[in-house]
């Protein structure tokens, strides 16, 4: 076994296939553009973001031992990220994504993890067994958490001792998974990162701004969120108040991923010390960088 990782990136590990038009599209649009596969899934854009930081982050998640699966752990070896603590699956293929983009964004997608969802907290037990971390002496990092696990497991993992010590850092998988949070939402060592879409779906309400959220975030418990609005300002709220800071205008060449990489970023900021107004800064000029296409996939 390899030297301890500096970070753990747990959720989502599979094959983005992302299909993207350089026009604006609706339902229905049927235009030239290009089609790509990539390592994805929000716990592996994560761990691909904190490795290009310099950091060596391990992801748990399931994989079949399937063609595809091998491919994509040797992918992933090559980029530094440890995958020695993976549950490898007999009969479950590796989960996939597609989505399509066009210039105005994400047209649609679906998310293909099944697997993930079906082996349970199977995937936790380096977390366990010693090799991470026991009940005794859980693991005492920063943890990233997505929201692709199933809700139960989420639950789960708000009570469980073995995340008594992490640093949990939280996000949601997509707006239609955003409510599975609700059982992390008060955690006293979670942070949450979101967008103005998945705070509203968290509180029920509607938010005209991203500090109004996290205000909001707040009053129903949460120790610290992050919430983002797409070009419009964001807001980091923790219990000494709200900050704001307003993201660089950019040409926008693709979206998927961008949130993520948004939360690596301001993980890696505030482990190297940085301040909130400073890491909120850094994590907006990351994602301003990806968005536009000068970060490579």
């Amino acid at each position: 076994m390899s030297a301890a990782p500096d970070i753990l990136c747990i959720g989502s590990f599979l094959w983005d296939i992302i299909g993207r038009a350089p026009v604006h599209m609706r339902a229905g649009s049927d235009v030239p553009g290009r089609i790509a596969r990539l390592p994805g899934g929000v716990a592996m854009n994560i761990a691909m973001t904190l490795a290009r930081f310099g950091l060596r982050p391990a992801v748990l998640s399931t994989i079949g031992r399937d063609a595809e699966g091998a491919e994509l752990v040797a992918t992933c070896e090559r980029m530094g990220l440890v995958c020695d603590y993976l549950y490898r699956s007999d009969d479950l293929p590796t989960d996939r994504y597609m989505a399509v983009e066009g210039a105005n964004g994400l047209i649609a997608a679906i998310a293909d993890a099944h697997s993930l969802e079906a082996v349970g907290d199977k995937i936790l037990r380096p977390l366990a067994d010693g090799r991470l971390g026991s009940i005794t002496a859980p693991w005492a990092g920063p943890i990233a958490l997505d929201g692709n696990l199933t809700e139960a497991l989420l639950g789960d993992i708000a009570a469980s001792p073995l995340f008594a010590a992490a640093d949990l850092r939280v996000a949601p998988a997509s707006p239609g998974k955003a409510e599975r949070l609700l059982p992390l939402l008060a955690h006293e060592r979670a942070t949450l990162y979101v967008n103005l879409e998945e705070a509203g779906l968290l509180c029920q309400s509607a938010f005209a701004s991203a500090a109004e959220a996290a205000e909001a975030l707040l009053a129903r418990g949460a120790r610290r969120v992050l919430v983002t609005d797409g070009g419009r300002a964001a807001a980091d709220g923790a219990r000494a108040g709200v900050i704001e800071c307003l993201p660089a205008a950019v040409m926008v060449t693709r979206v998927t991923g961008a949130g993520d990489t948004f939360m690596a970023a301001h993980l890696v900021a505030e482990i190297r010390g940085a301040p909130r107004a400073e890491a909120l800064a850094a994590a907006l000029e990351a994602a301003a960088r990806y968005i536009s296409g000068e970060v490579a996939s």
